[in-house]
Parts: structure tokens; C-alpha cells; sequence
């Protein structure tokens, strides 16, 4: 904290301002960091997707991953019997029963629900997470 002093015709006058300290992003704050240009591309569960795995939860089997699905892509109508699935559109368009779906769209989906047809109407990376076994039924 800085005390500021200053005068004034009304006497002696008190400024408190309040600095914060200042902090620098390392691996002591995070339990576990990842840079995407650190990892390699996987092919996923379809051909034409590709898998960057950001995070692996070795207790629950669940996943953090950005994929990447090429354009004119579709994924057939699917489940995942053992994780919700948490989908963040990074970039592209994508197309869900009739609706276009475009950066910034967020999607959940309970585990063990089917969904889909998936169709990437142009190339699409999203960020996704899968809180248990990414597995495809």
C-alpha cells in the first residue's frame, strides 16, 4: 500500500491508493501448464479430425483437447458413454441439425446422449473436454 500525503486549505489530507503486487505466469501457480505449439496433432476418432490432447486427468480418464475437424468433415451421429462433453467453438463453422454454429458457441452434452450429425462447413477447432474416458459408441 502507498500512503499519498498532500495539503489543502481544510489541513492535512490522507490518500490511500492500493497497488497490487505485481505477478509473473510460471509453474508455480499452475498445478499443470501446456502450450499447444509444445504438442503434436493425433488423428482422432474419425477420419479428417485431428486430437491436440492439452490435459489428461489420470485419476478420472478424462481429457482436454482442442480438435480439429476439416472442412466439409461430418461426423456421424454418436455417443460418449463415459464423459460429458463441454464444447467451446474456437474458430470455423459448424453445422448441428439445421443450425450453423460459429466462434464463440458452446455446446454440453450428457454423457451417454447420442448427438450429431457433425458437419464442418468450413475447417473448425474448438476446445473440448471430456470429463471422463473419451470413448465413442
Amino acid at each position: 500500500m502507498i500512503v499519498d500525503h498532500s495539503y489543502s486549505n481544510s489541513g492535512f489530507k490522507a490518500t490511500l491508493t492500493c497497488i497490487p503486487p505485481k505477478f509473473e505466469l510460471d509453474d508455480a501457480m499452475f498445478e499443470y501448464t501446456a502450450l499447444a505449439k509444445d504438442k503434436a496433432w493425433q488423428p482422432g476418432p474419425y477420419p479428417g479430425v485431428q486430437l491436440l490432447v492439452l490435459h489428461k486427468n489420470e485419476a478420472t480418464g478424462g481429457v482436454t483437447v482442442l480438435r480439429k475437424f476439416r472442412a466439409g468433415v461430418t461426423v456421424p451421429p454418436h455417443a460418449h458413454p463415459s464423459a460429458n462433453e463441454s464444447v467451446y467453438v474456437l474458430s470455423g463453422e459448424w453445422e448441428e441439425s439445421g443450425v450453423v454454429y460459429t466462434t464463440g458457441a458452446f455446446f454440453f452434452v450428457q454423457k451417454g446422449v447420442r448427438h450429431g450429425p457433425h458437419i464442418a462447413r468450413t475447417e473448425v477447432v474448438s476446445l473440448t473436454i471430456f470429463d471422463g474416458p473419451l470413448t465413442v459408441a
